[in-house]
């Protein structure tokens, strides 16, 4: 299960280095938007990372949900604080999240076999 989260990153690097190596400006300054939003300010990156994972659980973009279940994992959130984020994600945007939600779950799953392998 392990495999899922590194085949989601693999994926993820290779794609990245290769959009930001075109020189497109804007997507240039739209990942630096991003990096930036999530740095810590009035709100701690904690919960920026679950703000964002709502939202993306929200607008159903799986890629989304997986970057920031993995941030959110590095961050030492627990399983306990992001299911209870998920949750709010599902009240706010309706049962049409739950299978979102099922492949978040078997993600932040990955993530901990991943992390007690690595001790």
């Amino acid at each position: 299960m392990a495999d899922l989260v590194q085949e989601f990153n693999d994926y993820r690097q290779k794609m990245n280095e290769k959009l930001l190596a075109d020189d497109n400006k804007v997507i240039k300054r739209i990942f630096n938007l991003d990096t930036n939003a999530y740095m810590p300010g009035a709100l701690d990156v904690k919960t920026k990372e679950l703000l964002g994972l709502v939202a993306s659980a929200v607008l159903r973009c799986d890629d989304c949900v997986k970057y920031h279940l993995e941030t959110s994992y590095k961050e030492g959130l627990n399983k306990a604080e992001v299911m209870e984020a998920l949750s709010i994600a599902t009240l706010v945007g309706g049962t049409i999240v739950i299978p979102h939600l099922r492949r978040a779950y078997e993600f932040w799953e990955a993530l901990e076999q991943q992390g007690n392998a690595s001790i």
